[in-house]
């Protein structure tokens, strides 16, 4: 039993450069076959829609709209963003679509967009 508690640490200390060798890993000397990540492109540019240029928005809110592929890297990726622990981040992706983050600059939202973009997720600003 402590055996697996060490091998459940480890998984969720991975980097999302980690998971992504281990996925490779996991196909090519074992044949098993991780589920295809779903297309993270987000249709427009992420400016202002509806002509409401006037008034630039300050505050952002980062929707993950869905996991994707790899829902270990996103939920280990939204523990890290968040500080909230294993638990609680993988009630978020499981929960989806669920603000990550609220109120924050343009940025740091982008920043973390592309982030969980990278891990597979499917994201969203408001």
């Amino acid at each position: 039993m402590a055996d697996l508690k060490d091998f459940a640490e480890q998984l969720v200390n991975l980097t999302v450069k980690e998971v992504n060798e281990l996925a490779d890993i996991l196909k090519e000397e074992y044949g098993i076959e991780p589920a295809a990540a779903a297309v993270a492109v987000a249709a427009g540019g992420g400016a202002a829609e509806g002509g409401e240029a006037a008034e630039e928005q300050t505050e952002f809110d980062v929707i993950l709209k869905a996991a994707g592929g790899s829902k270990l890297a996103v939920v280990k990726l939204v523990k890290e963003l968040t500080g909230l622990g294993l638990k609680d981040a993988k009630d978020i992706v499981d929960s989806a679509p669920k603000a990550v983050k609220e109120g924050v600059s343009k940025d740091e939202a982008e920043g973390i967009k592309k982030s969980l973009e990278e891990a597979g997720a499917e994201v969203e600003l408001k």
